[in-house]
């Protein structure tokens, strides 16, 4: 059969199509370098400009590769998260705490807190809150940042359920290259209990979640990280080598230089 010019114009846009559709349906988005485990917009990122690789090379009449997403820690390693399903997020109120609370800076134990995060009233104690900031700070920098008052009263409550034992402060805020980072934003910390796995105290953290709430487990670590987010919550366990994130870490370029001209 005769196949006429404007007919082949149509064979070859049809035969396009279905190689873009496979080549799209073998990409497989990961976590962006500049997100923070759970955070969409990094995948969303990373799935979108895959699928536009994917596109130029059907179009292209070359065979689609597949595209590997960058991941996140990219020096070994194993990563897995997960979203918290609604139906597993605590449905009652929380309780009040106690309102004390007790931390440690793990790199200086004399620099330290005990404070209650409440004044009589039952309103919060600017000054406790100042000095929870204070030991929260960034351990590179020395900067300060008014650390979500969300996460001061989980940690409250965390502080209550292990019997007063302090919580000591892997990491609070960092004044970061990583802006995207809820270290950064002053909503994030990793802590440890002395005398207490970090399981158990994932276990309870996780007794807390009434939605956006992320809570990572680091074994190499030995240490929990507790974060304020937007809904969905997310959790995940993070067995990458020590530090292998600390480009991420570093402070901002010109850091020095702006604290000279202070």
């Amino acid at each position: 059969m005769k196949v006429t010019q404007a007919q082949g114009s149509m064979l070859r846009r049809a035969a396009l199509g279905t190689a873009f559709l496979f080549a799209t349906a073998m990409v497989q988005p990961a976590l962006a370098d500049d997100e923070e485990p759970g955070e969409a917009g990094g995948a969303a990122e990373s799935a979108a400009a895959s699928e536009g690789a994917a596109a130029t090379d059907a179009a292209s009449g070359k065979p689609a590769r597949k595209k590997r997403s960058k991941s996140r820690r990219s020096k070994g390693g194993k990563f897995a998260g997960r979203v918290v399903a609604e139906e597993d997020l605590r449905t009652e109120p929380l309780p009040r705490p106690s309102g004390n609370l007790e931390i440690q800076s793990l790199a200086d134990k004399s620099d330290r807190a005990k404070v209650n995060i409440y004044n009589p009233d039952g309103s919060y104690s600017i000054d406790a809150v100042e000095e929870l900031n204070h030991v929260l700070r960034c351990r590179r920098t020395d900067a300060e940042i008014a650390i979500d008052i969300q996460l001061l009263t989980w940690l409250s409550l965390i502080y209550d359920h292990f019997g007063g034992k302090p919580l000591q402060i892997v990491s609070g805020f960092r004044n970061q290259r990583k802006q995207t980072s809820n270290h950064f934003k002053g909503r994030a910390t990793d802590i440890r209990i002395e005398g207490v796995s970090p399981k158990q105290v994932r276990a309870f953290a996780q007794t807390l979640d009434r939605g956006g709430m992320g809570i990572g487990l680091y074994p190499r670590g030995q240490f929990v990280h507790i974060d304020v987010r937007s809904p969905p919550s997310y959790r995940w366990i993070d067995n990458s080598p020590a530090n292998s994130n600390a480009a991420e870490k570093r402070p901002p370029r010109g850091w020095k230089r702006k604290k000279l001209e202070s």
